[in-house]
């Protein structure tokens, strides 16, 4: 349910403001349109009411002045489908009702009479007879029946009684043709001025959300311009700072690691000096060995600490022409679609994809590298014939200075730096890269990165 709910809200910040908007417009104005028919119906009743105590009030100055069958007369005449009036010797309403509607129309007679005897209440219609038309407002089955003391004649009390349901219905309490026509030409108006301001709105958090793709590519020269309303201009300031400190941080790591590399030869060099002049052939031998697999791992955290700087600025790389000039310089195959850029460094990129090529070369003997774009990522696969990683050593060949065989020997494939080197330039272009056993044997070494065309 949340999910097909989410499907059906626009996807964008803009959008859903806009959508928000609208919607507040089409509940405002339904509610207008409720208070207005709701008061347009109170305004008829009360013109129907001034109409029923001008009618009545007119009457009984005339029943007051003629006798007891000019009475009757003149009531079946003045009486029509809306009201009924009739002279008898009791009163139609026992007593004034308490409703606001009886209560009202009671006060209006008072005033305009000028006297406070007459009885005005809704009563249930008698079930002999045909009801009045109803008024808008009044309940069901119910009707208007007022009772006004007239002066006797020949010794009997008489009374006017009058029963009206108020008048015919409005066929609608509120024309709705101005009320569409106004209704669209505020929407439009407000929209119109609701999608420029929400684009206004939106574009510094677009920026933002570029910056951070970019950031997590490692570009950490991306910078948010800190502008806009107070609360984007502080999350622009925070993410800038953010950025200076990882740049700072990354710069100051490199360095250490570069320092600890070069500062490690000259001790090394004066060892092997010294074990050059050790006596037993055998103790030599052995310590020379291990002094060159040191000096291997200096020359190691040098070369790490040089291809992991951000120094190279970021650009668009031609993917597929970057492949095809590495492995042509190695001699392994290529087969790859074309047209696929992303973002990045070039020498970076060579960097890390040539590592896995020669790894590649280097143990299965053999290095077939493929380049495809699928869901807006380019994959770029390099597989070889070798022996493979024993699953349960996967994760660790990602580790500096892992190998697949124990040897610190250039000669026998380098110090094992070369897969977390391969990985932390993939990872500040903001991709990912795994290795698998392939099932018809060999490894491979898959990258996945953001494209742009």
């Amino acid at each position: 349910m949340t999910m097909r709910r989410a499907r059906l809200l626009p996807d964008t910040l803009a959008g859903r403001f806009v959508l928000l908007l609208a919607t507040a417009i089409l509940a405002a104005n339904l509610i207008g349109l409720v208070v207005l028919g709701l008061q347009q119906q109170r305004f008829d009743r009360q013109t129907l009411d001034d109409r029923w105590i001008a009618r009545i009030a007119a009457l009984i100055p005339v029943l007051e002045t003629v006798d007891a069958d000019t009475r009757q007369v003149l009531t079946q005449q003045v009486s029509n489908r809306l009201a009924r009036f009739r002279v008898g010797q009791t009163p139609l309403v026992a007593r004034t009702g308490r409703d606001s509607r009886s209560a009202s129309l009671a006060a209006g007679l008072a005033e305009t009479l000028g006297r406070t005897d007459l009885r005005v209440a809704l009563i249930d219609r008698p079930a002999s007879r045909p009801a009045p038309e109803r008024t808008p407002g009044a309940r069901a089955g119910r009707i208007i029946a007022v009772s006004v003391p007239l002066s006797p004649r020949e010794g009997e009390a008489a009374w006017l009684n009058v029963t009206t349901g108020g008048g015919p219905p409005r066929p609608s309490p509120v024309d709705s043709r101005p009320f569409l026509t106004f209704l669209a030409l505020s929407l439009l108006s407000v929209l119109a001025v609701g999608i420029v301001f929400a684009r206004r709105l939106a574009r510094p958090l677009g920026r933002l959300s570029d910056a951070a793709q970019g950031a997590g590519r490692g570009d950490r020269d991306a910078r948010v311009p800190e502008e806009g309303p107070r609360e984007m201009r502080a999350a622009a300031r925070a993410f800038n700072a953010m950025q200076t400190e990882i740049s700072r941080f990354d710069a100051e790591r490199m360095r250490m690691i570069a320092a600890i590399g070069h500062d490690l030869r000259t001790p090394m060099t004066s060892l092997r000096i010294r074990a050059e002049m050790v006596d037993d052939a055998k103790q030599r031998e052995a310590m020379v060995r291990t002094l060159d697999e040191m000096t291997v791992m200096a020359d190691g955290l040098v070369s790490y600490a040089r291809h992991g700087q951000d120094s190279e600025a970021m650009q668009a790389v031609d993917l597929g022409g970057l492949l095809s000039k590495l492995c042509a310089e190695r001699g392994a195959e290529y087969d790859g679609i074309s047209e696929v850029q992303v973002m990045g460094r070039p020498i970076g990129l060579g960097r890390a994809i040539g590592n896995l090529i020669d790894n590649a070369l280097r143990y299965g003997e053999a290095a077939r590298v493929t380049l495809a774009r699928q869901d807006g990522h380019a994959i770029v696969t390099v597989d070889d014939t070798g022996p493979g990683i024993a699953p349960e050593r996967m994760d660790e060949m990602f580790q500096p200075f892992r190998r697949g065989d124990h040897s610190r020997s250039a000669e026998t494939g380098g110090v094992g730096l070369g897969l977390s080197i391969a990985r932390t330039i993939v990872l500040a272009h903001g991709g990912i890269l795994t290795l698998e056993n392939r099932t018809e044997g060999g490894l491979r070494a898959t990258v996945r990165l953001q494209a742009i065309t």
